[in-house]
C-alpha cells in the first residue's frame, strides 16, 4: 500500500535543506494525500481542488518551517482546513444544497461557517496521536485494521484512541469540559 505512506523522514529532511529534486518528490508524493483531505473539507470539488494545489505550493514555499518531520501529515492536514474555511468565507458556499433553487440566508451562511470552524477547531485541538488516528479513520476513510497497522498500532488501541478522539471532539462541540 505504497501510495497510503506519507514520504519518508530522509526525503523531508532534504527538502527541509532546500534539495529542489527532493522537494519536487516531497511535493508530488504528498499530492494524494493532500487531495484527499481538501476532496473531504472542502464544499466542492473545485474549491478542492484549488485548495490541494494552495497547499502543495506552500508546502514547497515552507518546508523549512516544518519543525517535526514526522508531523508532515497533520501540517498539511491543517493547511488543508485553513484553505478550505478561507474559500468558505470568499464564496460563501454551502456542503449542503439548497432545496427548490432557495438562497440561504446570510445568518444561514454564518452559522454553517462557524459550525464547521468549530469542528475543525476541535480536531485541531486533539493530542496528536488520537488526531492522526480520526483524520484517517473518519477523515481519509481509511478502514481500521489498515489505520491500525500505518501506525503500528493493535485494532484495540486504534480503536481506544479512535474513541478517546471522537468523545473529546463530541465533548468540545457540546461545551463539556472534563479537565
Amino acid at each position: 500500500m505504497a501510495e497510503s505512506t506519507w514520504p519518508g523522514e530522509q526525503l523531508i529532511v532534504a527538502a527541509q535543506g532546500g534539495d529542489a529534486g527532493s522537494i519536487a518528490v516531497l511535493v508530488s508524493g504528498s499530492y494524494p494525500h493532500v487531495r484527499r483531505f481538501a476532496r473531504s473539507l472542502c464544499a466542492s470539488p473545485e474549491d478542492a481542488e484549488d485548495a490541494a494545489q494552495e497547499a502543495l505550493i506552500i508546502l514547497y514555499r515552507k518546508i523549512g518551517a516544518l519543525r517535526a518531520t514526522g508531523a508532515l501529515a497533520s501540517w498539511m492536514f491543517r493547511i488543508v482546513r485553513n484553505e478550505c474555511l478561507r474559500r468558505i468565507r470568499l464564496t460563501g458556499r454551502r456542503r449542503d444544497p439548497v432545496p427548490d433553487g432557495a438562497v440561504p440566508s446570510a445568518e444561514d451562511e454564518v452559522l454553517h461557517r462557524l459550525e464547521a470552524e468549530r469542528v475543525a477547531a476541535a480536531i485541531a485541538a486533539l493530542p496528536a496521536d488520537q488526531r492522526r488516528v480520526l483524520i484517517m479513520r473518519d477523515v481519509q476513510g481509511h478502514p481500521g485494521r489498515v489505520v491500525a497497522d500505518l501506525l503500528g498500532l493493535s485494532t484495540a488501541a486504534m480503536k481506544s484512541r479512535l474513541h478517546r478522539a471522537r468523545a473529546a471532539v463530541h465533548d468540545t462541540l457540546k461545551g463539556v469540559d472534563h479537565g
